[in-house]
């Protein structure tokens, strides 16, 4: 039988009671956060010219992105259907890298409402948290120059852990370095391996419709979906936390 859903009030109180540490909301970081995609698709084509691959659009950005730029580089000769062999990765790799740290931000830019969420939940006592698979290089960055990196007190990376999403250890491991607990944790994140990685680490999830996923959010089977980071506040993560800890 489901778990009554409780008033707001009792959600805060039943939280209290059964934790000393504030929530924890922890978010992805491109297709979540912050709209990326112009430049990976731009880093991503400037590194596979050198090659000779015909350039990716838009397009195919969902079907690249999610496991870090050595990934995208494989898939892009996948989608092209050329053979990529092991020797000829690592220096593509770094063509990328160079060129996306030196665009940075570039075209980069935070979704409509996300400071004006972020501020909503911190106002409230929630602990803000990163967890993306882009490296630490690229990662750090990009959200330092875009003025986010100090409203996190942890940023986790594909290569902070000798695991990444959608291993729920990654989760956990941001949880922990947080000082969070994972019964008051959620994740919000756009594609199969933020939802994924939830699941595995038993921690509700957040799906927006507005990221990178190649599939409807819906059929992920986050616990909610938004559509827009105004929909995100204390209430709805509240009483995730709540049922979650309730149905324990």
């Amino acid at each position: 039988m489901p778990a009554p859903l409780l008033s707001l009030a009792e959600d805060r109180q039943f939280i209290m009671r059964h934790s000393l540490t504030s929530p924890l909301v922890i978010f992805d970081l491109d297709g979540t956060l912050v709209d990326t995609a112009p430049d990976l698709i731009d880093s991503l084509n400037y590194a596979i010219a050198a090659d000779g691959l015909a350039p990716t659009t838009f397009a195919d950005l969902t079907h690249l992105v999610g496991q870090g730029a050595r990934v995208m580089i494989k898939r892009a000769f996948a989608l092209r259907n050329k053979p990529l062999a092991d020797d000829e990765l690592e220096p593509l790799y770094e063509r990328f890298i160079a060129h996306y740290i030196e665009k940075m931000p570039g075209e980069s830019v935070p979704y409509p409402g996300l400071t004006q969420a972020l501020d909503r939940l911190s106002s409230a006592g929630f602990t803000l948290a990163v967890c993306t698979n882009k490296t630490t290089v690229l990662a750090l960055p990009l959200l330092e120059k875009l003025g986010l990196s100090n409203r996190f007190s942890t940023i986790t990376c594909g290569d902070t852990f000798e695991w990444r999403k959608p291993d729920g250890r990654h989760i956990l491991g941001t949880i922990e370095k947080a000082g969070g607990d994972p019964a008051k944790s959620v994740m919000v994140g756009d594609s199969g391996n933020d939802i994924l990685a939830a699941k595995n680490a038993n921690v509700p999830s957040i799906g927006v419709t507005f990221g990178y996923t190649d599939v409807p959010m819906s059929d992920l089977g986050p616990d909610v979906t938004i559509d827009n980071f105004d929909e995100l506040d204390a209430m709805l993560i509240e009483r995730l936390i709540s049922k979650r800890v309730a149905a324990a």
